[in-house]
């Protein structure tokens, strides 16, 4: 499978741990501060790019969802609450993300339909066929091999089945991606800094993203893998993206 210059990405170049562990390693830290973080540093509009992701899915109705770099939760929870499928299986390779997800769901009543538990998305515990749909949010970036990771994905889903991936990517406008890279490369990681003490947590977000393959690109990705009727829809002047394809 190919190598992309995104999958060298690491949080923290001094170590020899590998991508995966690192990332692991970066998220258990930041995990206490992960949700505040989310909302303060995009004012809120990550909310909103998550359910115009989830209503990508609005047509397929599906009954078994699998969510794949759940983190805390946040897109196994909308998606129960928007799409009501019978169950929500999420993965992720931080505990911790997991611990918080956990109590959240528990608070919610949901434990019944969400279940949350530790996976790797390069290696999926699943059968094949198990899923009617699968999501990933700001999640593909920090996989290790990409395309391993998205065959994987491919391989769990249903035929027919849909995968609906929520990244972050580059506004191409003049003025506003000035305006973008001063914020991504200076004032994020300064701000979070202060508040989740982990600067180099949001300098690692900066770099993913700008090495990151996006737009047509990630569809030709896509469609190398074997997805079809593969689609990119840009969100808020290009910061976001959302990508669908279809096994």
């Amino acid at each position: 499978m190919a190598k992309y210059d995104h999958d060298t990405v690491v949080p923290y170049q001094d170590s020899e741990l590998t991508k995966k562990q690192q990332v692991a390693d970066m998220f258990n830290r930041i995990a206490f501060r992960y949700d505040f973080m989310n909302r303060f540093l995009s004012a809120g509009i990550d909310v909103q790019w998550r359910k115009k992701a989830l209503r990508q899915l609005s047509k397929e109705k599906p009954k078994t969802i699998l969510d794949v770099a759940t983190g805390t939760g946040d897109v196994a929870i909308m998606a129960y609450e928007l799409l009501k499928p019978d169950s929500i299986t999420g993965i992720d390779i931080s505990d911790k993300m997991l611990e918080l997800g956990r109590e959240k769901v528990l608070k919610l009543g949901f434990e019944k339909q969400i279940h949350l538990q530790s996976g790797d998305s390069e290696a999926i515990n699943f059968p094949d066929g198990s899923f009617d749909a699968v999501t990933v949010a700001f999640g593909v970036r920090n996989f290790e091999y990409l395309e391993k990771g998205l065959s994987e994905i491919r391989r769990v889903l249903k035929k027919d089945g849909k995968l609906v991936i929520l990244e972050f990517s580059k506004p191409k406008i003049a003025g506003i991606a000035q305006l973008y890279n001063l914020y991504m490369g200076i004032v994020a990681p300064q701000m979070a800094s202060m508040v989740s003490r982990n600067r180099k947590a949001y300098q690692y977000l900066n770099k993913s993203v700008r090495e990151f393959p996006e737009g047509k690109d990630f569809v030709n990705i896509l469609n190398n893998v074997g997805f079809r009727d593969t689609s990119c829809k840009r969100l808020s002047l290009g910061i976001c993206s959302i990508y669908c394809g279809v096994k």
